[in-house]
């Protein structure tokens, strides 16, 4: 594994990602997805249980291997917000059966809540890990 990402979403959307091996990022859109590459570590960051709640939730929900080598569009149409349907971006992930945990008990285990203000760079929808926090990542959520 060269790299390792975490991808932001709530849970319900993971979920429904994970039970087909697959994500979506930033709305259906491409640009992000090119980033990842064949074997890089990905993570879902859920801020919220369902998409609009204000209830946080703000945990890490599922875990996997990126295993396509380029984006895919979706054969079905998505309503993503107000406007017409459109055809999403995808990426396939192998994932593995994962628990929810709360980012707030791992305060102090990675590098990514280390620096104030770490939250700011998630509203990118994705957000580079280093290899070590993928890795206390997968020790601690996989069931």
């Amino acid at each position: 594994m060269e790299k390792a990402w975490l991808g932001i979403v709530s849970a319900d959307h993971a979920a429904r990602a994970a039970g087909q091996n697959w994500i979506q990022l930033n709305h259906g859109k491409r640009n992000n997805l090119t980033r990842l590459r064949r074997g890089d570590g990905f993570v879902f960051y859920s801020p919220t249980q369902r998409l609009g709640e204000k209830k946080p939730l703000r945990a890490v929900t599922q875990l996997g291997i990126v295993a396509d080598d380029v984006p895919f569009q979706a054969e079905e149409l998505v309503q993503m917000r107000a406007g017409e349907p459109v055809r999403p971006w995808r990426r396939r992930v192998e994932f593995v059966p994962a628990r929810p945990v709360p980012i707030g008990d791992l305060a102090g285990q990675l590098d990514l809540t280390r620096e104030p203000g770490w939250g700011h760079s998630l509203r990118f929808g994705l957000v580079a890990l280093s290899r070590n926090d993928f890795e206390v990542l997968r020790r601690v959520m996989t069931v």
